[in-house]
């Protein structure tokens, strides 16, 4: 199988799990809408024990077609950008995103239910954003100005400006995302080492080593000169 082939596989082995979680979310919305009933009240309301149930269900409901279309795009593929560039670590840290970016939010938010999948729009995004940088692997980087330029209005969603948008939300799952891009950034895909910065952290440790023996040394001899020494 040849190289383009596996990238291929790989990219739609990526996009299965955004891809059916957006799906998901499709089938909750057609049947609230079949049902002619309004879930809403599955979503988070904080500091409230009715509201607890929305830290789970509450990114799943949305409040109309169009909101639920306006989500549906950037999870699939910033979603499918986690599980492509960060495989090893992908699942974790989506439900990482989804589960505190909901518990900040309930203890956070303003009275009322939350609903939709926003804060998690901004939870991957600033993961792939910052965990890039963090790595300092250029292939990765190279993602987080991506995210950049596709996503960076994302950071008017952070004010409160429309009364009716859960901007608490959206600044929650950011938060979350930034938590899990420090939380993980020496696990999954790191960059290269050249050969000069491994031979420097080999010398760091060959330095280490010897100031340890030294110090081993003075103190050992310093404890038998305190035996040697005549009591009073």
């Amino acid at each position: 199988m040849n190289e383009e082939k596996l990238e291929k596989k790989k990219l739609l082995r990526s996009l299965k799990f955004p891809g059916g979680f957006v799906v998901l979310l499709w089938l909750i919305k057609l049947v609230e809408i079949g049902l002619e009933q309004d879930f809403s009240t599955g979503g988070i309301y904080p500091l409230e024990t009715r509201g607890l149930l929305g830290i789970l269900v509450g990114p799943l409901l949305h409040g109309d077609l169009g909101h639920l279309a306006a989500n549906s795009v950037p999870l699939i593929i910033l979603g499918t950008g986690i599980f492509y560039f960060y495989a090893p670590i992908s699942y974790r840290v989506f439900f990482f995103i989804y589960l505190t970016s909901g518990m900040m939010l309930w203890f956070g938010g303003r009275a009322g239910y939350h609903i939709g999948a926003s804060g998690l729009v901004y939870g991957f995004a600033a993961f792939l954003f910052l965990s890039g940088i963090l790595r300092k692997h250029v292939r990765l980087m190279a993602i987080s100005l991506l995210v950049v330029f596709l996503y960076g209005g994302l950071v008017w969603g952070l004010l409160p400006v429309d009364p009716n948008v859960s901007w608490e939300g959206h600044l929650f799952g950011g938060i979350a995302g930034v938590a899990v891009a420090f939380l993980y950034k020496d696990r999954g895909p790191q960059r290269k080492k050249y050969d000069w910065e491994i031979e420097e952290e080999m010398e760091e440790m060959d330095m280490d080593y010897y100031d340890w023996l030294i110090h081993d040394h003075f103190r050992d001899k310093k404890r038998k000169r305190g035996k040697d020494e005549p009591e009073s």
